[in-house]
């Protein structure tokens, strides 16, 4: 059993409570749009990293991290990007890459929106975990905790940090 804690679009913003809400965490993903090394640094001060790149960050932090990430954790293929779109709208190239991965998981962040909605036709989870970032037209930041456990999702939880 593992919990994760996912966040995007940070845009480089530091909020104290990231370390009150993924102290417990086994991981934590940041599905793009970083914005600074020392962001990425001080979250995995507070436990182990996986990112992707999303079209903000710049060559330090590209040469850091792939655009799209696939890796299974718990029994539970995941596919991590930024720009993604959501079910029935995802982005160019996206459905193809689902299609031939086959992910149970498909997180990216990208649109500030916060979504977690099943994908029946793909037979997978999507998170959008919305932006944690102050910068961009959102009016509540948020971040998703979710457990994974022997291929199963268990107790996601939506926080709210405010504006």
């Amino acid at each position: 059993m593992k919990r994760i804690g996912i966040l995007s679009d940070t845009h480089g913003w530091w909020d104290d409570r990231y370390v009150q809400y993924f102290k417990d965490c086994d991981e934590i993903w940041h599905a793009g749009d970083i914005g600074s090394e020392e962001l990425i640094d001080r979250l995995s001060a507070i436990a182990p990293v996986r990112a992707v790149c999303g079209n903000i960050d710049g060559a330090a932090l590209r040469r850091r991290f792939k655009e799209v990430e696939i890796f299974t954790v718990e029994g539970v293929k995941v596919l991590m990007t930024h720009i993604g779109g959501y079910p029935g709208r995802y982005a160019q190239g996206i459905k193809a890459l689902l299609l031939a991965e086959q992910p149970q998981l498909f997180v990216a962040g990208h649109s500030h929106i916060l979504k977690v909605v099943n994908d029946k036709w793909l037979g997978l989870l999507h998170i959008n975990p919305g932006a944690a970032g102050k910068q961009g037209w959102q009016t509540v930041r948020t971040l998703v905790l979710l457990t994974i456990d022997n291929g199963t999702f268990a107790d996601c939880e939506v926080v709210e940090l405010g504006n």
